[in-house]
């Protein structure tokens, strides 16, 4: 890149590869990576950089394809400025990286049931730019706001209804970066709260590869929704039963391959390629439209060049 850069107070690390830094340890380099030291330093260099670079905001990579050939501009991924949590009456304030487990824990911890995202893999930029959810419930049925760095640095605090948050989706403005959300959390005993916890990690862990190098959920399910864990749960319009049906539960292509143990988690079960496993994820998709008609989105986030 031929772009002199604005240069920042927090790190800013040239051809950095970022395989390691994404739960299924693959990609090439970003031209550059950057690890602002606070919201002050973001919104400097944002403010600075030409707006001709693309940035791209990374989490802790737990639901990415960086694709080999490594991306092209600016890669901001947040680090210790931005992990607060601070819990005042019934609302929650977390920092962007702070990582979803670990909000869930120390709400319980103060009587404050956000419990849902206990099992869900990543930090809470991320998930409120996906609206992640489990058993039922969402980012949306507890964010108040957020506070966001736009691309030209502007920082800009948001009510949750201007994020219109769907199924796995916002409308978060490309290249902006939220730097925290509030939530608004029910009160809970500590206690309950935790065996509450405990139980979604077990019945996580009897459905999920954990073990592997996955990347989450593979594909969004086809019925809008996820599962909500209970006994009534539809399973008809689920990506995994459908993937099953297509008879690729176990499926491999190279190093790639669709978990035995839940047929929508895409694994790196040996060494596998950015591209293997997206031309594994694209082989299912062609698989499962001609064996049931329905036409599987991605829910991974895929980037960067081939």
């Amino acid at each position: 890149m031929t772009h002199s850069l604005p240069t920042p107070r927090g790190a800013l690390i040239p051809n950095r590869p970022l395989a390691e830094l994404t739960w299924l340890r693959v990609g090439g380099p970003a031209d550059w990576l950057f690890q602002p030291a606070d919201e002050a330093d973001l919104a400097a260099f944002l403010a600075a950089l030409d707006p001709a670079v693309p940035v791209f905001p990374m989490g802790v990579g737990s639901n990415l394809i960086v694709r080999d050939g490594g991306i092209r501009g600016v890669v901001i991924r947040l680090g210790r400025g931005f992990n607060a949590i601070e819990i005042a009456g019934e609302t929650v304030t977390a920092g962007a990286a702070a990582l979803d487990a670990h909000v869930a824990r120390k709400a319980a911890e103060a009587g404050r049931d956000l419990t849902f995202l206990r099992t869900i893999p990543g930090s809470i930029g991320g998930a409120v730019r996906m609206n992640a959810g489990c058993y039922g419930s969402y980012i949306a049925d507890h964010l108040v706001s957020v506070r966001a760095v736009a691309r030209d640095g502007g920082i800009h605090d948001l009510p949750a209804d201007a994020l219109n948050l769907a199924y796995r989706h916002s409308d978060l403005p490309e290249g902006w970066v939220v730097t925290r959300a509030t939530f608004r959390a029910a009160p809970g005993e500590p206690t309950e709260l935790a065996a509450k916890m405990d139980d979604q990690l077990a019945r996580r862990d009897a459905s999920q590869p954990t073990r592997d190098r996955s990347a989450g959920s593979t594909f969004r399910n086809p019925a809008g929704f996820s599962s909500t864990g209970r006994a009534d749960d539809s399973h008809e319009l689920k990506a995994w039963s459908l993937i099953d049906a297509a008879g690729l539960r176990g499926h491999r292509l190279g190093g790639a391959q669709m978990s035995e143990k839940h047929p929508n988690f895409l694994v790196n079960a040996e060494g596998a390629t950015a591209a293997e496993l997206e031309s594994l994820g694209e082989l299912v998709r062609d698989k499962v439209r001609e064996s049931s008609g329905h036409e599987l989105q991605w829910e991974v986030i895929r980037v960067g060049e081939p």
